[in-house]
């Protein structure tokens, strides 16, 4: 069976991420397509790419199929609070400006460094809310690394998207994504932030029938069921933000 030109592109990609870590001193590669998923990063011949064209430390550790590795891992967790490339040193996570989300994970507790002294990694971001992730790696300390990741680290960050997207893009359903209106995406971001239909409806001048109506209406073109799937769905797509509004909030951070 012929493989998809999408996934000869991606084992394309891969070796060159292989390449690029190689050329600044961390020639060991993990990547995860989901670090929130057990699915592997495939090839054109349908094999993990960690079995073909990267390596691991551990040549015994298959880190694709342990889910663990990714939450044990603090280099690899950082990925879900900072969507920046990254670096690690002297068990220390840093990156080209002071990081608040790297500080507090500095700061929680001991790393478990699985035998990585120095590493670099990119978050890859998705839509959907999917996180992709590429580490390179080395067990020694590079102690020129941080010169190294502001070097390199966009071009490491460009390299990680284009693998996680273009290996995700065959698995994605090729639709539009619904249009909300600013009425239906007001109403969604109260919703999120616990408010009632009743609530809601003094907020922002409507009455909870209406409320109803727009969220209702958003929940059709989404394709959900309820409120909590609408909400998150919504989400997903990039209409409710994190900083939805706040009790006794202004109405107009909501539109």
């Amino acid at each position: 069976m012929t493989a998809s030109p999408d996934l000869c592109s991606v084992t394309t990609l891969a070796r060159q991420v292989a390449v690029a870590g190689a050329g600044i001193g961390l020639p060991y590669v993990a990547a995860s397509p989901d670090i929130g998923s057990a699915a592997a990063l495939r090839g054109a011949d349908g094999r993990p790419l960690a079995e073909t064209v990267f390596r691991w430390l551990d040549p015994d550790l298959k880190y694709w199929e342990d889910r663990a590795f990714a939450l044990r891992s603090a280099f690899v967790h950082a990925a879900r609070s900072c969507a920046e490339p990254y670096y690690f040193l002297d068990g220390r996570l840093a990156s080209w400006r002071e990081n608040a989300a790297l500080a507090a994970i500095n700061a929680a507790e001991p790393f478990d460094r699985m035998g990585v002294e120095s590493a670099i990694v990119a978050p890859a971001y998705l839509p959907g809310g999917v996180i992709g992730a590429v580490v390179w790696a080395s067990p020694e300390r590079r102690p020129y690394l941080a010169e190294g990741f502001m070097a390199h680290a966009a071009e490491l960050h460009a390299l990680a998207l284009r693998l996680v997207a273009t290996h995700a893009e065959p698995h994605a359903a090729v639709v539009s994504p619904a249009r909300l209106t600013r009425r239906e995406i007001q109403c969604l971001k109260w919703a999120a932030a616990g408010k009632t239909d009743q609530e809601i409806g003094q907020i922002i001048r409507l009455s909870a029938p209406t409320v109803r109506f727009h969220l209702k209406n958003a929940s059709r073109k989404l394709e959900t069921r309820g409120r909590s799937q609408t909400i998150h769905q919504a989400a997903a797509l990039g209409y409710i933000g994190r900083r939805w509004p706040l009790a006794g909030g202004n109405p107009s951070a909501a539109q």
